[in-house]
């Protein structure tokens, strides 16, 4: 009996509701299903001083979610299919993404194109896009304390009420550098048209090998982004005094002390979208940040008096 998986926020009734929807029918058509909220993907936060309050990056699975599941349903916005990639991408799970949210910029389909959509998954009439995801490890000294799987990107910035940070960060075999600024972005090509984008990043295609590393409100005008290979790791390491905080996928993260560090390196994982059409990342950007779409009314031809 073929495995299928549906994810759902379980505060829009809506998504609950098709949740129930579309289980009793894939269990009609003779698959097994699997049901779990993205509540399970949620990283939380930890205290300054207990950081470990986590679950490592291949334990997030809910239970039935395996190797042998063909593909999962996500019912949610952006923030359910991040929950979702985080609880599934270590088992190679292919995810349809339905958009019952606002902006759902990760979605590939609507609830009003679910029949449709749910049609073409069943009959296999779809492509894998595979994105690259972040492995996020908090140390201290030699000690393993908090660890993420990230898709969009993560973020180390001063509390509020403190001064401005200094990092000193090492990417790969590269001499170090030192950036002054209230924080800094490492992000993904998936993640350059969230929070790296607000923050004066450039974008980046979903299929460029890369990522890239942004100053939040540097204090040097020779602090700017900066797009490296993937295959670079990235060390992290707090120059100041007072703590910081890390946020994953704006999400959930972990307090950063001073003595501490912080490595970004690929995943092994990867997200792997389901996709109903061949993927068209400049369509999505003009659909829903507006790129490229005209915005000053041409001249028309007029005779002068």
């Amino acid at each position: 009996m073929p495995k299928a998986g549906i994810i759902y926020n379980d505060v829009k009734p809506v998504a609950c509701r098709t949740a129930q929807e579309i289980k009793d029918q894939l269990i009609d058509s003779g698959w097994e299903v699997c049901l779990a909220t993205g509540v399970g993907g949620i990283l939380g936060y930890s205290s300054p001083h207990s950081p470990v309050c986590h679950a490592p990056i291949d334990r997030l699975n809910p239970p039935g979610f395996d190797y042998d599941m063909k593909f999962a349903i996500v019912l949610g916005g952006d923030g359910t299919v991040l929950s979702a990639f985080r609880q599934v991408a270590p088992y190679g799970i292919p995810l349809l993404t339905v958009n019952t949210g606002h902006m759902g910029f990760l979605t590939e389909s609507y609830l009003n194109q679910l029949p449709q959509a749910l049609e073409a998954v069943l009959a296999e009439e779809y492509q894998i896009e595979e994105r690259s995801m972040l492995a996020v490890q908090l140390y201290r000294e030699h000690d393993l304390l908090w660890e993420a799987l990230c898709l969009n990107e993560v973020v180390i910035h001063r509390e509020p009420l403190t001064s401005m940070c200094h990092f000193e960060v090492e990417i790969g075999r590269h001499a170090p550098v030192d950036i002054a600024a209230d924080g800094i972005i490492v992000s993904t090509p998936t993640g350059s048209t969230a929070y790296s984008l607000s923050a004066g990043g450039p974008v980046i295609t979903p299929g460029v090998p890369v990522l890239q590393l942004v100053p939040i409100c540097p204090h040097s005008l020779a602090s700017r982004a900066l797009v490296f290979a993937n295959s670079e790791p990235v060390t992290i390491f707090p120059a100041n005094t007072t703590s910081l905080v890390m946020i994953v996928d704006g999400n959930g993260g972990s307090y950063v002390l001073p003595d501490d560090r912080v490595r970004i390196q690929r995943s092994p994982h990867t997200a792997r979208f389901i996709r109903l059409r061949p993927p068209e990342f400049f369509h999505v950007l003009r659909e829903k940040l507006g790129w490229g779409l005209p915005h000053i009314a041409k001249p028309t031809s007029v005779e002068l008096p």
